[in-house]
Parts: C-alpha cells; structure tokens; sequence
C-alpha cells in the first residue's frame, strides 16, 4: 500500500494561514501524481480583497472535486466542504498561533499588499481561535470532526515532516 493509496486520490488539506497548507499539497501532489488546487484563487476573484461571488466559487470547488484525483487545500471551511463530499481524506494542519506566524514571515499573506493591508490580514490571522465562522478553528474542527474518510490532525512542524517522509510503500500513522 503506498501512500498515496492511504489517503486515497483525493485529499482535502484545510488549517489556519502561515500553517504549511500550500507547502504539504505541493509536496504530497508532486509523490502522488496528483494536481494540488489552492482555493485562493476561487475564494478571490481577480485579486485579494475581491471576493468571488459565493455560489460561483462553490460551483468552481464541486467541479473541481468531481475529478477522479486532487489535493485541494485552502483555509475557506465554506469551500473546503463543498469538496469533503468527494474526499478520500481530510488533513488538518492545526498549529500553533507562533508556528502559523513564523511561517507567514517567511512567505507573507499576499504579493504586494496595499498599506494596512498586512497588519488587518495578521489580525483576522491570530483571531483564527476566536473566530466562529467556517473559515476559524471551530469551523474546522467540526469538518474536521464530521468527516468519515481518513483524517489526520497534524499539530506540529514534526507531524508534518513526518508524513512526508513516510516511505511509499508504508502506512503513515495516525497523528
């Protein structure tokens, strides 16, 4: 059994902005032989900060999940469950504020933004934990919670590094 067969042809990655979503998709799709899908694009319209019209994208997502193979990753609870219907797996990369800000550090929100527009992004960021929307910690943790496929709660950098070195081949354990 390979690793790509554990977590079945289509796999949902969903976790707060700065956790690693991109990085671990990109990753995993190259193993699998899969195309990795960042709802970003489908969330915004033409740029950060223009949202697409909310049935649209969710159309985009279904189309998208009706395909026989993906990663699908974004931090959009509302169009990751549109997704989950047709997911062999779900995977939650739930980290720390810390961790999450270290890595928007490294790669920051968004190409250019406009001024101000960092610091009311790192806001709604951090508020990840406060917020009760799809979009938030609970939000996620109940598709998290309701999801039957296989899933993984990934809470640490290690976790991470430890699913991508899991040989093809083996079963990665359950985190």
């Amino acid at each position: 059994m390979t690793l790509g067969s554990t977590l079945g042809p289509r796999v949902v990655i969903i976790g707060n902005s700065g956790s690693g979503k991109s990085t671990l998709a990109k990753a995993l799709a190259r193993r699998m032989g899969v195309p990795a899908i960042d709802l970003d694009p489908i969330h915004w319209q033409d740029k950060v900060g223009v949202r697409r019209d909310e049935t649209l994208a969710t159309d985009m997502v279904v189309e998208v999940a009706g395909k026989p193979q993906w990663i699908i990753e974004g931090v959009y609870g509302w169009l990751a469950a549109a997704a989950l219907p047709f997911a062999t797996s779900l995977i939650w990369l739930d980290l720390p504020w810390i961790l999450c800000s270290e890595g928007l550090s490294r790669r920051g929100p968004w190409k250019d933004p406009a001024a101000g527009e960092r610091e009311a992004f790192l806001r709604w960021v951090e508020a990840y934990w406060q917020r009760q929307t799809p979009t938030s910690f609970s939000g996620h943790l109940a598709l998290f919670e309701n999801f039957v496929g296989t899933k993984l709660r990934l809470q640490s950098r290690e976790e991470i590094d430890a699913l991508l070195a899991t040989p093809i081949g083996a079963v990665p354990e359950p985190f």
